[in-house]
């Protein structure tokens, strides 16, 4: 009998043993099935129990301008947290863009320079060391980092930003708040001005203002100059439009709109065995790549490079290197038209010469806007995946091009949690401050300057396209795409500190160092991932001094911060 209940007790034990570790094996499973399933924007957190934190400096957006503010300000002896929406540090320099924008090297100082000497290299690094390193500097630092939060409320009072709230259910109090997101949410929440879209040429007299300039990339992804019809039967405008092409008209030479250059995620590529094959998305629709088709098998002369070109007759159509691969082509990874409800969930289908009013305060609240971007983040995996499997696999795309694309996949040893896609998207333009002094294309030519720089640019002026539209060339209707330049600037420019602080009747604790003031034009030049470090340090140091000093932003006596500024090595 007692070896009976011996024997029992053995096989049940057994039994839920197995059945433990079934269950375990499950969860890990489910674990790692929910990891890859966790690329996404936004998710909406439970609230808890209201909880109130009090810090000196409170740095919203996890952005390469975050890290450095928050980094900068901690080492100047202040109480600092740092808010991410996501789950990561480095916005873009951890997402995928190592391939970093640099422009002149030796503009580059201070923190964003400590940043590459720590990893190495200015260029060709991994996303995960970028965003290993963000961590460690912002230990170092003792800075508070507190991810998946999102911003709910902002509580102003006589132009100050009193506390911000946070979809947790905490809210954050500070002397100084930094906004550093790329889309500038907490900027316009607290009612500051700010423009999304493009000015007119005329606005501030900028050859590359508006719609349709013609001092670059005239010839450069426009189809080889093709005269490729957009309708579905060619020439047969009652057939409809192809897909991925706006049924909008195009404006005028020099309009302004409200458009939004194309986004993109910045993938990461390699050709080693063990690379992940470009994935099928979620209701994979080829159709929707029938413009690319038809230009893929139009023309047999055309070279496809798999790279930037901009040699007649040549094309990408998308760039295929290890690690950071761009857009480069007439039709690539570039989403063109799906950027223009993300800034502030608005679009107006609207052209104009003389410039509306800035805008102020949110057209919608904040978490009608999140699932918004969060759809458009979506559509835009859907695109970009969509593509990449097509060039793969698609009979209708030539097979020595589907061979060469087959050559490349995704990298297995990055952005393993979201299922080898970067996590961040690249939010190329949002938002930009309208403050006191708004950089323009005459600083980025130097033919104007400031005298209070907190940092240089020096990339070339550049915009991605903005819409991709029927025209009328040579007496026939085709398809083309409008809003792209690269133009150079002469020499490294100073960015001056009016334009990343508000105007003062607006909010008098606030830095606004990404979504600053400037024109779409300057901004093309500024908005570098080395340049958003550069004047992320830049706004710390002025918080911390703001603090110390006990002035509004506006009123820092600029001699002092530049002293500091030039100490902690920053190039002015």
């Amino acid at each position: 009998m007692k070896r009976r209940s011996l024997k029992l007790l053995y096989n049940i034990g057994f039994v839920l043993l197995v059945l433990v570790f079934g269950c375990t094996s499950k969860t890990r499973d489910l674990e790692k099935e929910s990891k890859v399933s966790k690329l996404r924007y936004y998710k909406k957190i439970e609230p808890g129990e209201p909880k109130l934190i009090e810090f000196d400096v409170a740095v919203y957006g996890g952005t390469p301008a975050g890290v450095a503010a928050a980094v900068q300000a901690a080492r100047m002896g202040k109480k600092v947290v740092l808010l991410s929406s996501n789950r990561y540090v480095g916005g873009l320099t951890s997402g995928g863009l190592t391939a970093s924008d640099l422009g002149n090297k030796e503009s580059i100082g201070g923190l964003a320079l400590e940043f590459y000497t720590r990893i190495g290299r200015s260029t060709g690094f991994s996303p995960s060391e970028a965003e290993s390193l963000y961590l460690n500097m912002l230990e170092e630092a003792g800075v508070t980092v507190l991810f998946d939060r999102f911003l709910k409320v902002v509580e102003m009072e006589d132009n100050r930003i009193v506390s911000i709230t946070i979809e947790t259910n905490e809210s954050i109090e500070a002397d100084v708040f930094i906004d550093t997101t790329y889309e500038g949410d907490l900027f316009a929440a607290a009612n500051v001005s700010y423009r999304v879209g493009r000015e007119s040429s005329s606005a501030y007299g900028e050859s590359l203002g508006g719609q349709w300039q013609k001092i670059s990339w005239q010839n450069t992804y426009q189809f080889c100059r093709l005269p490729i019809s957009p309708y579905v039967d060619p020439d047969n405008p009652e057939s409809g439009l192809l897909p991925e092409i706006s049924p909008e008209p195009p404006g005028n030479e020099g309009d302004g709109d409200f458009r939004v250059q194309a986004y993109n995620f910045r993938h990461y590529l390699t050709t080693e065995e063990g690379r992940i094959p470009f994935p099928k998305p979620a209701g994979y629709d080829p159709g929707r790549y029938a413009l690319l088709e038809r230009f893929l098998n139009f023309d047999a002369p055309i070279e496809w490079v798999f790279d930037y070109t901009v040699q007649p007759m040549t094309d990408g159509p998308v760039q295929l290197r290890k690690g950071d691969s761009n857009n480069a082509g007439s039709f690539s990874t570039d989403y063109v038209g799906g950027s223009n409800h993300w800034p502030d969930g608005t679009y107006e289908l609207s052209s104009f010469v003389e410039m509306p009013p800035p805008r102020r305060g949110m057209p919608m609240p904040l978490s009608e806007l999140y699932r918004l971007r969060e759809q458009a983040f979506q559509d835009h995996v859907n695109y970009q995946q969509g593509l990449m499997y097509f060039l793969a696999n698609d009979t209708g795309v030539p097979a020595t091009l589907r061979e060469k694309v087959n050559q490349w996949g995704l990298d297995p040893n990055e952005f393993q949690d979201t299922g080898f896609w970067p996590h961040q998207l690249y939010i190329r333009e949002g938002r930009r401050m309208v403050s006191d002094y708004v950089m323009t294309q005459a600083n980025c030519e130097s033919q104007t300057s400031v005298n209070d720089g907190v940092g240089l640019a020096s990339y070339p002026m550049d915009s991605h396209f903005c819409q991709r539209v029927v025209v009328e060339e040579g007496g026939r209707e085709v398809v083309r795409n409008e809003g792209g330049f690269g133009h150079p600037c002469p020499k490294p420019y100073p960015v001056s500190y009016r334009s990343i602080v508000p105007k003062k009747q607006e909010c008098i604790n606030l830095l606004v160092p990404v979504c600053l003031s400037a024109s779409h034009v300057a901004y093309g030049s500024i908005r570098m991932e080395p340049v958003f470090m550069i004047l992320g340090q830049s706004a710390g140091t002025a918080a911390a001094f703001a603090i110390d000093e006990g002035v509004n932003l506006q009123d820092l006596p600029y001699n002092k911060l530049k002293d500091r500024l030039l100490k902690d090595g920053q190039k002015l």
